[in-house]
């Protein structure tokens, strides 16, 4: 544990509905915090994201970089707005800055549906739903260090999988489907049969499969693997795979819990995490009290959790485990129904909801 006790979070509000979606959030984690004592928050607001671009020039300022990088962990609402882009169209996307800047090269993208929100899928095994999805996240069709080009007559982007990389994220998969005790399986979502480069993927997921013994490893193209998620997900335990096809196959598994409202995720790196809700900054429901707050109260649930094992606080992961059974508690009923799911409760139904679950939860 920290000898002062207290965590110090560079807090990203950014752009659209990131504002109103921070503030309960943040009041959440206050009051979890104090439930369970033991610990505190330090909070750092961050300027960023568009709206700072249309009036400093920068998307992500160098002293957001700097608080970013002294703090404990990073949690982020969201960023960009799609009237705002740079000089080549490009919108702003300080977020992935963000994963390039710390080498956050896993992103975690839990799957599991909240109780009492309608499912999507007609079979009842859909409340079973429980897998992560793995999005190696600085690496892939987003590298950095190999940007597109584009004429007159052809545009061309390039893949880059490195060794180095891989490794750490397939070992990272590895242990996390160790500690989650479910069916212990590991898959590698890729496409080796048409690309080199997933074949490479692959030799070195089996490589490092080699060193977890108690976990199963298979693969499955990417194909095939969207129609499991939406034939038989709870199949699935933790898939890896490329930057652009797990951005595209978290969003379905976001679709699978309701819609992006609920969706929570992180990204993961060596030394330092950024905490960020799946969704975007939904400027068409921005001020009006109708964002969903869920998959921000939950993507804190998960900077809790990591955290805990990180800092060695039991306490926080206490305060994990009470700030999801709050959000269970406040859905379960299947009164709560957020405008994705065309009901009525917007941010403050959801806060006040979530609220006074926790008071009622024992820490």
């Amino acid at each position: 544990m920290k000898s002062d006790n207290t965590f110090r979070i560079a807090l990203f509000p950014g752009d659209g509905i990131g504002m109103e979606i921070t503030d309960p959030t943040r009041a959440l984690l206050d009051t979890v915090a104090a439930r369970v004592g033991g610990f505190g928050f330090d909070w750092q607001p961050c300027d960023a994201g568009a709206a700072y671009y249309t009036k400093h020039g920068t998307a992500l300022p160098d002293e957001a970089i700097k608080t970013a990088r002294a703090a404990d962990a990073i949690l982020l609402a969201a960023m960009g707005l799609p009237d705002v882009r740079y000089a080549d169209g490009r919108e702003m996307t300080p977020q992935i800055d963000l994963r390039f800047e710390f080498g956050l090269y896993a992103g975690v993208r839990p799957v599991k549906p909240v109780p009492g929100v309608r499912a999507v899928l007609a079979d009842p095994k859909a409340h079973d739903i429980d897998y992560v999805i793995i999005r190696e996240s600085v690496e892939g069709l987003f590298a950095p260090q190999a940007p597109g080009s584009r004429n007159e007559n052809e545009a061309r982007e390039t893949m880059v999988i490195t060794r180095p990389i891989c490794e750490k994220l397939f070992d990272f998969s590895f242990a996390l489907a160790e500690r989650r005790g479910g069916a212990r399986k590991v898959t590698s979502v890729d496409k080796a049969n048409v690309f080199q480069a997933f074949g490479f993927w692959r030799d070195i997921f089996y490589e490092r499969a080699a060193n977890f013994e108690g976990v199963a490893a298979d693969h499955a193209y990417v194909d095939a693997f969207a129609m499991t998620m939406a034939q038989k997900p709870w199949t699935i335990d933790v898939a890896v795979t490329e930057n652009m096809f797990g951005d595209i196959l978290s969003d379905l598994g976001a679709a699978l819990m309701g819609g992006m409202g609920y969706a929570p995720s992180a990204d993961i790196g060596d030394d330092h995490a950024v905490f960020q809700p799946c969704h975007g900054s939904a400027p068409d429901i921005a001020g009006k009290g109708l964002a969903n707050p869920t998959a921000m109260i939950l993507s804190a649930a998960m900077m809790l959790d990591w955290l805990g094992e990180r800092q060695g606080s039991s306490e926080a992961g206490v305060a994990a485990s009470a700030l999801r059974g709050a959000v269970d508690a406040a859905f379960s009923p299947g009164q709560l129904v957020t405008c994705e799911l065309g009901g009525q409760a917007g941010t403050a139904a959801v806060f006040e909801a979530v609220n006074a679950a926790l008071a009622r939860i024992d820490v």
